[in-house]
């Protein structure tokens, strides 16, 4: 299963003011495509994350429809009243294994985060889908390698407390297909590979070998963001997730269902980039829109 992210962590970290009208259209036209899961928006304080201050809004905005799942980002109590109250289908809550990263991201140490997942996850209703994601999952970029035991402890955690998922983010993309064979090699000794997700940036290019390791593990679920759009507001020099057109390339080389369309996507995506003057980051986007162009 692909959660889109373009909205969120594709934003997040612009200088330049996106308007919510275009954040709204955006998830409504790659819905079009065959997208149906999107961490949409997070519900985080306006002066960390400027972008994301209107989170409520671009919910607000998107079409309603029984087969798109719109996920907003919760680091504290406030961001899940903020939640609940624009109506989003699940939440996801968040901390990172390295304290450094973790202070800088959400001002908390790990500790201290988990403990405000763990007072999230008593007052959420149940019928939101919570996800947790443990960020700098191989590396920090304050800290260096983390130690995948560690991980693994974070994940059996908030999966004992109650997260239906736990989604592993390799925060700066440092990671190569060594790193994810340790990483998976813990984490799936003590969480069911089915509970189990990938949020790969492609800083350094591994992201789809990376990828291709997780499947290799029976890892289906996965985050990406179309047109590569994204970086971490707290990780100077990372660039987005994995593309959804590379990812989706990548699915259908291996002849794995996916429901996307995949030029669809990509010129969503092109298109959007080229609105805002963003950069497109999607290698398969770019050469498939090449080739369509000259035909």
């Amino acid at each position: 299963m692909i959660t889109e992210s373009s909205s969120r962590d594709g934003l997040q970290s612009l200088g330049a003011w996106v308007p919510t009208a275009a954040k709204s259209a955006l998830i409504d036209s790659l819905a079009g495509t065959g997208l149906r899961t999107f961490d949409a928006v997070s519900f985080v304080s306006p002066k960390a994350v400027p972008q994301m201050a209107d989170g409520a809004e671009v919910i607000a905005g998107v079409e309603k429809r029984d087969d798109v799942v719109l996920f907003g980002l919760v680091p504290n109590m406030q961001g899940l009243e903020a939640a609940i109250a624009a109506g989003v289908d699940g939440i996801g809550v968040l901390t990172a294994a390295s304290d450094t990263f973790n202070e800088s991201n959400i001002n908390a140490t790990v500790d201290e985060s988990m403990h405000r997942i763990r007072r999230i996850l008593l007052e959420t209703p149940e019928d939101l889908e919570v996800r947790g994601y443990v960020s700098t999952a191989t590396h920090c970029p304050f800290e260096g390698e983390q130690d995948p035991d560690w991980v693994a402890h974070l994940a059996e955690t908030l999966m004992e407390w109650g997260v239906r998922s736990v989604f592993l983010g390799e925060t700066i993309g440092r990671a190569t297909p060594a790193h994810i064979e340790r990483l998976l090699g813990e984490v799936l000794d003590r969480v069911p590979v089915e509970k189990v997700g990938i949020h790969l940036h492609d800083t350094y290019g591994q992201a789809i070998a990376n990828t291709l390791v997780a499947l290799n593990h029976g890892v289906a679920s996965m985050d990406s963001s179309a047109g590569g759009l994204g970086g971490c507001p707290y990780a100077p020099g990372a660039s987005g997730n994995v593309a959804t057109e590379d990812l989706v390339y990548l699915l259908d080389g291996l002849g794995i269902d996916h429901g996307v369309d995949l030029m669809g996507v990509a010129g969503v995506a092109h298109r959007f980039c080229a609105d805002h003057n963003l950069r497109y980051n999607s290698d398969a986007g770019r050469a498939l829109l090449a080739a369509a162009e000259g035909e």
